[in-house]
């Protein structure tokens, strides 16, 4: 098998989280860890590895920044954490994604053509910030945005392959998010149905 070419991360872990009662969503407890910490643990082989949000706990190795301007959205985060990357490709994650695995950015980043590429859901939705980019590519998307945008109106020109990967029987979906109290708690009980969660 061919080696693949270094990459870093950049995990978007700001937002106010205003359904969780303003709780820093990265920083809650899904399985016994931390969603940034099993969010990082996909990861483990990116340099460097950047969490784009408020000041949180990370790994010593793990830089976190604050997007410009606090609290200016995604875009604005995406811009931050790209001008960090000093590598050719990057891995754009979501912060609140538990059960995120190792097996699937590789299989991401095996698929890089074009511009980048994403996973799809189980209802064709394209998973915007669970893929693999061309640096080059986002920094140009993301360069002369100015004031909210969706993530989605920026990576629209771009060149993007797409995934839908197998979930295997009794797993919890790699898409799986949390972004009320109600997803929270049903990720919750999947860590508990699933207690060991695969690592490649």
């Amino acid at each position: 098998m061919s080696a693949l070419p270094p990459y870093a991360a950049v995990v978007l872990a700001g937002g106010r989280a205003a359904r969780m009662g303003g709780q820093a969503k990265p920083q809650l407890d899904v399985g016994g860890r931390t969603i940034l910490a099993a969010v990082l643990a996909a990861v483990p082989d990116a340099t460097p590895r950047i969490v784009v949000g408020p000041p949180q706990p990370a790994p010593p190795d793990v830089v976190v920044v604050r997007e410009d301007p606090p609290r200016g959205g995604p875009v604005a985060a995406m811009r931050t954490g790209l001008a960090h990357i000093p590598t050719e490709v990057v891995a754009l994650l979501a912060g609140d994604l538990p059960f995120l695995t190792p097996g699937l950015v590789r299989a991401l980043r095996e698929r890089l053509t074009g511009d980048g590429v994403l996973v799809v859901d189980d209802t064709d939705r394209d998973q915007l910030l669970l893929g693999v980019w061309r640096t080059a590519a986002l920094r140009a998307a993301v360069a002369d945005v100015t004031g909210p945008t969706s993530v989605r109106r920026v990576l629209a020109p771009l060149a993007v392959r797409r995934l839908h990967p197998a979930v295997p029987p009794g797993q919890p979906p790699p898409w799986t998010d949390c972004d009320t109290p109600a997803d929270l708690a049903r990720a919750r009980a999947a860590a508990r149905r699933v207690p060991r969660r695969p690592r490649g």
